[in-house]
């Protein structure tokens, strides 16, 4: 068995030929197909190849032409080497509420003037104006909203928007079958509580969210953390030796598009095959794909919804991080659980509030929805290679970062020793919040690592707030 995948193995041999000047700046990368049939892989695995080596400045892509050789190589970091096959015991599940919460309310204590501890952009780039022109022909269309009694489980015309939107990832579904949440959080704690029962083990991505697993602690559920790649996203190997290793896992919860923090993304057979493994074992699959419109493709990448046939997979997602974080705005398909979720945001929230749902509506169905992405995206797609570039000159040696296909996180690797929560007190007292690798897990893997958010625009401030951060990795060593 080989030591790498396929497409790591084809970019070293591709990286050899362009140090060695077989292949020069400005020459062409042989096409996807061509590359495909020549070293018999698949176009996926050629596609990741391309990427990777563009993602560690060796090639560039340009629109409609295809890969060219860079002229030059920009300062870039090696990336985050693939995960060890370790699974953590469910037992170790206690005390992440504690951890993360004292982190959390020192960052909000501190005065902070460059927050890097998020994950969401910067204000100016999301449509504030023309959301609310929105929810001004809203109140005029409806000029008795505010004494109305809100629709249980979503506007219809907010519902319906979402199924149009969703046809992009391959999900067709009735408007009548969306919920509408007050975020992506409720959408993943309904879906978690129709499932799971307390002691119950979910498997998870290892790193994963904070948030989620400070929502799996106060649901009583247990966290098994499986092995996730920063290039391919969860080990289904890994997920397979657990379902051996640990009876009775009740779900799966996975991040298909720029997963946080580490900001993969998994391929589309790999979405197919966890379906179905998933399916087979009898193991309810969440998805969560708050992340997706973020993805750098004009054509998304099918949900693992999509592939679902039984109803076993519940889809969750929101605009937070890609419309407005100001509205709250989520939802889930919830599959054949529908009955009990419904009751379950009765009881929890009872239905949102309609302005913000007709406003959101309204903007999705103009078009405009998608050509505010199109330029978010790129916007996105700038800050992150600014920031990338900034960390590489600005970081000691040993630092390692892998650039992920979009959104507005990046995921570094300290040189070992390096205590993130060390990092993150002495850059608070420089007023540069950042968010420790020790949040993200319920081991100590990863405490020497840090998330960044990369959606900030680029400023000669922040370029020395990151050289500051750079001083504090190598003091804190």
């Amino acid at each position: 068995m080989p030591s790498q995948p396929l497409y790591l193995q084809l970019a070293g041999h591709y990286r050899q030929a362009m140090e060695a000047g077989t292949l020069r700046p400005g020459d062409r990368m042989p096409a996807l197909r061509v590359l495909s049939e020549r070293h018999g892989v698949s176009l996926s695995t050629a596609l990741q190849t391309c990427r990777h080596l563009e993602s560690l400045g060796w090639l560039e892509a340009r629109p409609r032409s295809g890969y060219f050789v860079q002229s030059s190589v920009r300062p870039r970091l090696e990336p985050v080497p693939e995960p060890r096959a370790v699974l953590p015991n469910p037992a170790q599940y206690v005390g992440i509420h504690e951890r993360v919460s004292s982190v959390v309310v020192r960052g909000r204590l501190a005065p902070v003037r460059f927050n890097l501890g998020g994950a969401a952009a910067s204000a100016p780039l999301y449509p504030c104006e023309a959301l609310r022109a929105a929810s001004v022909r809203a109140l005029r269309r409806e000029p008795a909203l505010w004494g109305q009694s809100v629709p249980h489980t979503g506007h219809p015309a907010f519902c319906a928007a979402v199924a149009k939107h969703l046809l992009s990832s391959g999900i067709v579904t009735a408007p009548r079958e969306v919920i509408v949440t007050h975020g992506g959080t409720e959408a993943l704690a309904l879906a978690l509580r129709a499932v799971g029962r307390p002691g119950d083990v979910v498997a998870i991505e290892s790193p994963a969210y904070y948030g989620l697993l400070q929502l799996l602690e106060s649901l009583g559920l247990r966290a098994l953390e499986i092995p996730t790649s920063g290039h391919t996203g969860l080990s289904l190997e890994a997920l397979d030796l657990a379902a051996a290793s640990y009876e009775g896992i009740r779900a799966v919860v996975f991040v298909p598009h720029l997963q946080n923090p580490l900001g993969a993304t998994m391929p589309a057979e790999r979405r197919r095959q966890l379906v179905q493994w998933c399916e087979a074992h009898d193991i309810v699959l969440i998805e969560d794909d708050t992340f997706g419109p973020l993805y750098d493709a004009d054509t998304p990448l099918p949900a693992a919804k999509s592939f679902d046939t039984t109803g076993n997979v519940i889809h969750c997602a929101s605009l937070h991080k890609v419309l407005a974080p100001g509205m709250r705005l989520g939802w889930v398909l919830p599959g054949r659980w529908r009955s009990r979720i419904e009751m379950l945001k009765f009881t929890q929230s009872r239905g949102n509030e309609v302005l913000s749902q007709l406003a959101a509506a309204d903007f999705i169905g103009s078009g405009s929805f998608e050509r505010h992405l199109q330029r978010l995206r790129a916007r996105l797609r700038r800050h992150r290679d600014w920031m990338a570039a900034a960390i590489a000159a600005g970081f000691p040696q040993g630092t390692r970062l892998s650039q992920p296909r979009g959104g507005v996180h990046l995921w570094l690797e300290l040189p070992p020793g390096t205590p993130s929560e060390s990092v993150f007190d002495a850059a608070l007292h420089e007023g540069i919040r950042v968010a420790p690798g020790l949040m993200f897990s319920n081991s100590r893997r990863f405490d020497h690592c840090l998330r960044i958010n990369c959606g900030l625009p680029p400023t000669p401030e922040l370029g020395q707030a990151l050289r500051r951060l750079g001083r504090i990795v190598a003091e804190a060593r």
